[in-house]
């Protein structure tokens, strides 16, 4: 039987939604680590099936380092102004400006595939298909430009 405190911690580390932690959390027997898997493919055919939507919508955010002498401007798409206004999809922009002011990925490409800086256990397309599960929406980053002196 999965308890409601196990539900709560995966919940908290994956930022999904209660029923969608317990649904997998009972496909891996109670397995954390087997639970965090299934949510990662889990939200890589939800962002599949949401690959065809229009991006309607998003937010541009800045990030400048601690010492002024990098900065990065990232405009990432979503659906509605709904979800662009949600502080937390704002988080998420911010962190992947963050990630490219540290790791400067040459374009979008190489960006999804690096390891997150605050979780190298999870490459940035990782972050953004738990941002497609989360919000129900398609996601994804349009432009980005690095500055460095």
């Amino acid at each position: 039987m999965i308890t409601i405190e196990e539900i709560k911690a995966l919940r908290e580390e994956t930022g999904l939604s209660i029923m969608e932690c317990r649904k997998a959390l009972d496909k891996a027997g109670g397995d954390k680590d087997k639970a965090i898997a299934l949510l990662k493919k889990r939200g890589v055919e939800i962002a599949a099936k949401k690959g065809n939507r229009t991006l309607g919508a998003g937010v541009v955010v800045a990030y400048i380092h601690a010492g002024e002498t990098i900065g990065v401007i990232l405009e990432f798409l979503c659906e509605t102004d709904f979800v662009a206004k949600n502080p937390e999809f704002k988080l998420v922009a911010r962190d992947i400006a963050m990630h490219i002011a540290a790791m400067n990925p040459a374009d979008t490409t190489m960006l999804l595939e690096q390891p997150f800086i605050k979780d190298a256990g999870q490459k940035i397309g990782d972050l953004i298909n738990n941002t497609v599960q989360k919000f129900g929406e398609r996601t994804e980053v349009g432009h980005f430009v690095r500055f460095s002196i």
